[in-house]
């Protein structure tokens, strides 16, 4: 059967048999990459250019920032290719079997979030670059707008995998060509870019700045990826190296992030702005707005179609019982309407950071308990099997306190480093150091070394699977 086949993806949360297992290194980055060819990383790029900073060191955190995130996301994918399993059920074995259940809630409420934040850019900039041709900028012609990039990628999402790596192989590369050319546009073109715009905050909130902005959209941006990672790459064949797995993943988050941020922070560094219509009404025009639109079509739909599947795996892995359809019905309305708050929130630069901090508080502790136990406790050796037992028989537990324990301990960590632009998003620790944020380091930190120590000790289960 070839890759280019679409076919119904029947699959659930159970482990997925070899015989379908056949999606390759490359469909992976593929992946990836067109989920990261999206809108939504000319802000994070711009974010730093509204918090004040200079426009090279900006383009530094992202760079450095996304070297360290991206590797933590890689890592994750090896965890999926190895079992064959998607990331919420994997965590029953750090969690236990209903213990696993707050974390997979918190991943499905987070996916709704997600898909609004994600249509918000391509609803802006398309009704920007279709006022260029007449079309009236009213509410009629945004809810229009908003419902056409719905159903498409809930239709997506709902088909599966297979339509999904089906789809970015083919448009990936085309949205590439359309990349290079808008950063030549904006690269080269006289007044777009102001090259020697430095920061003007003194010493002290310089540096919380910097901190900040690396938690946010350097090392954050990586992390905020890992409870899906291994939702995809549990159709890659056990043949196939985890080190080629991790390298292909790595390269498909770390290439377009790092270049779409950076070409966020240039554009910005003249409109002082992360609206992405004012972006594109400053660079793009004429026929090269018909180009940035189908990207920014492309972007948003590549990225929701993993929001909208793995936000119904994650609903199964809870022991809800609806279709993974129903589900994914249940996904896009959800979507829909906090698609809706964004459009209309006073300031969206402040309500992104906002979102991205908070999902960081919870992610980094969960990201820190899950790579001690599956990398450390367990060495990489899972027995798939007692992840799906009932509760009362698992091998793993029914609520693995260890892990509750070790996740709530992270949780404070991460606070406690943490500063938000809001009063409750800012820690006392942090306030020690300056206003720097650290909130990320101590949450992983803290959760997985407390998560270990509680491990009374090591469990190495029988495998069932090999060591890729």
């Amino acid at each position: 059967m070839t890759d280019s086949e679409l076919r119904a993806d029947i699959h659930s949360i159970e482990p997925i048999p070899d015989a379908d297992r056949d999606s390759t290194g490359l469909q992976q980055m593929w992946i990836w990459a067109g989920a990261n060819i999206a809108p939504v990383n000319w802000a994070l790029g711009a974010l730093g250019i509204i918090l004040k900073l200079g426009l090279w060191e900006t383009i530094a955190v992202i760079v450095v920032g996304n070297l360290v995130g991206c590797a933590i996301f890689a890592a994750f994918t090896v965890m999926g290719h190895k079992t064959g399993v998607n990331q919420m059920v994997l965590s029953r074995s750090a969690f236990g079997r209903r213990g696993a259940y707050l974390p997979s809630l918190l991943m499905f409420l987070m996916t709704l979030g997600w898909i609004g934040v994600n249509t918000y850019f391509p609803v802006k900039i398309a009704m920007a670059i279709l006022a260029q041709f007449g079309v009236p900028d009213n509410l009629v012609t945004t809810f229009i707008v908003i419902t056409v990039i719905m159903v498409l990628q809930v239709g997506i999402g709902i088909y599966g995998f297979y339509a999904i790596r089906t789809f970015e192989k083919y448009t990936v590369p085309v949205t590439v060509a359309i990349m290079v050319l808008m950063s030549v546009l904006a690269w080269s073109r006289p007044g777009v870019v102001n090259w020697n715009l430095t920061s003007t905050l003194p010493p002290g909130a310089h540096l919380a700045m910097l901190t900040l902005l690396m938690s946010a959209i350097g090392v954050g941006w990586g992390i905020s990826w890992v409870t899906w990672a291994s939702d995809y790459s549990r159709f890659v064949p056990r043949n196939v190296s985890s080190k080629s797995v991790f390298w292909y993943s790595y390269i498909g988050m770390f290439v377009p992030t790092v270049w779409l941020a950076i070409l966020g922070a240039t554009i910005a560094s003249v409109t002082l702005d992360t609206d992405p219509a004012k972006m594109v009404s400053a660079v793009f025009g004429g026929l090269s707005s018909i180009l940035v639109l189908l990207l920014v079509l492309h972007g948003p739909i590549a990225t929701n179609i993993l929001n909208v599947y793995s936000a119904t795996l994650a609903a199964l892995s809870m022991g809800v019982r609806l279709s993974r359809t129903a589900l994914a019905l249940i996904v896009g309305i959800a979507g829909y309407l906090v698609t809706i708050y964004f459009i209309f929130a006073p300031s969206f630069a402040k309500a992104f950071d906002n979102w991205m901090i908070s999902l960081l508080l919870w992610m980094s502790p969960w990201a820190g308990v899950v790579m001690a136990d599956f990398f450390i406790k367990r060495q990489g050796q899972i027995d798939v099997a007692e992840l799906y037992r009932s509760p009362e028989t698992s091998a793993y537990g029914d609520i693995n306190w260890g892990g509750i324990i070790a996740f709530l301990a992270g949780l404070v960590a991460g606070w406690a480093f943490q500063d938000g632009l809001v009063p409750a998003l800012q820690g006392p620790l942090s306030g020690l150091l300056g206003g720097a944020d650290l909130s990320w380091l101590f949450g992983i930190v803290v959760a997985g070394a407390v998560y270990l120590a509680l491990s009374r000790r090591a469990v190495s289960a029988p495998s069932i699977v090999t060591t890729g």
